[in-house]
């Protein structure tokens, strides 16, 4: 998930999306696409913002995408974003970020012993999610604020910064020190029987909101690896598979891939894994593809590595609490709340993104 270590994350999601078929043409930011054969969202962020970052083309086309993102229909109409975010190029940039910054600043938390104001704790260093550096604490932090304000909403609350992640899970949320932690990816928890510990626990101990954000984890290995450029999750079957503690491996673990058909390298920290890659203590790293991006370009070494064209996975992030917290799902309904009257009305963390 995430981690302590001072480490720069972008917002664009910088790596290939499937094989690379033939380039989309006539792409121009803000304005429509119709997709045409042979096209990936790969190669129409190529050919309308000049790179492989599709992340923003899939935020704005969610809905459409969520069914097969990894194949697309010819004729599919696509919104291409203005590069600041914008879906249009008449939208005012900036509008609503102002606006519920201006919001979260005004709100005081309440001293009022009957509802007592929420204790929200996350972390710094995870650019541009969050952090106290951040405008208005970073994006989910802004989302969580902008929630607290929506769908009825009124209460008082609190942000913390905590930088060790776990202690989130361990310590913080179960001894009643905060009431939810910024933000956690939410494990498909229908397929328990299919789940690791973590991911188990994960399910078993903490309740979670609606997803507030969801991005594409890809898989990085050295180019001579036998394992870069496998085409099946299936084909992992014996490698050594790092992913940093604090992010579930649940997605993975309903694809088969679980312990001891593949080894599981749990590190603290994401640059671990990048220099376990380079060291060949590990086959694959797999995060947010931004993150192993800065890792590899922070060592020097990107050009010895391949990202996987033909594998991503996708994953939620969603607020959490502790279901030892007697006011745990008064919350997730009241963030819920929130998150629902953002997405009804457009204001949601596609502008907050911005």
């Amino acid at each position: 998930m995430k981690t302590a270590a001072s480490i720069y994350r972008s917002t664009a999601v910088s790596a290939l999306f499937l094989v690379l078929p033939a380039m989309a043409f006539a792409q121009e930011a803000c304005t429509t696409y119709t997709v045409k054969d042979g096209d990936s969202l790969g190669s129409i962020a190529q050919a309308a913002y000049g790179s492989f970052d599709y992340q923003i083309i899939f935020n704005a086309n969610r809905d459409a995408l969520a069914a097969n993102p990894n194949n697309l229909p010819a004729g599919l109409e696509l919104i291409l974003p203005c590069e600041d975010g914008r879906l249009t190029a008449d939208t005012e940039v900036g509008a609503i970020i102002a606006q519920e910054t201006q919001e979260q600043e005004a709100n005081k938390p309440k001293n009022n012993i009957y509802e007592p104001p929420l204790k929200f704790v996350t972390s710094n260093d995870w650019a541009p999610f969050t952090g106290e550096a951040l405008l208005g604490g970073g994006m989910f932090v802004r989302i969580g604020a902008t929630a607290m304000q929506r769908g009825g909403n009124d209460r008082g609350y609190t942000v913390a910064y905590v930088d060790d992640w776990m202690s989130h899970v361990d310590t913080l949320l179960p001894s009643g020190a905060f009431d939810m932690s910024i933000a956690w990816e939410g494990p498909d928890c229908s397929k328990l029987d299919m789940l690791g510990e973590f991911s188990v626990r994960m399910c078993t101990e903490f309740e979670y909101s609606l997803p507030i954000y969801e991005t594409a984890y890809t898989f990085s290995a050295l180019s001579d690896n036998k394992y870069a450029n496998v085409r099946d999750f299936a084909d992992f079957a014996g490698a050594r598979i790092c992913r940093p503690e604090a992010w579930s491996v649940s997605e993975l673990e309903t694809r088969g891939l679980s312990e001891p058909l593949v080894t599981y390298l749990r590190p603290v920290n994401p640059m671990d894994c990048a220099e376990m890659v380079m060291k060949g203590e590990a086959d694959v790293y797999t995060i947010e593809a931004e993150t192993a991006t800065a890792n590899f370009d922070e060592l020097g070494t990107a050009d010895q590595i391949t990202v996987n064209p033909a594998l991503t996975t996708f994953v939620t992030y969603h607020f959490i609490t502790s279901k030892t917290n007697p006011r745990g799902r008064v919350y997730i309904a009241m963030l819920n709340r929130g998150i629902t009257e953002m997405r009804e009305s457009g204001e949601d963390y596609n502008k907050l993104s911005q």
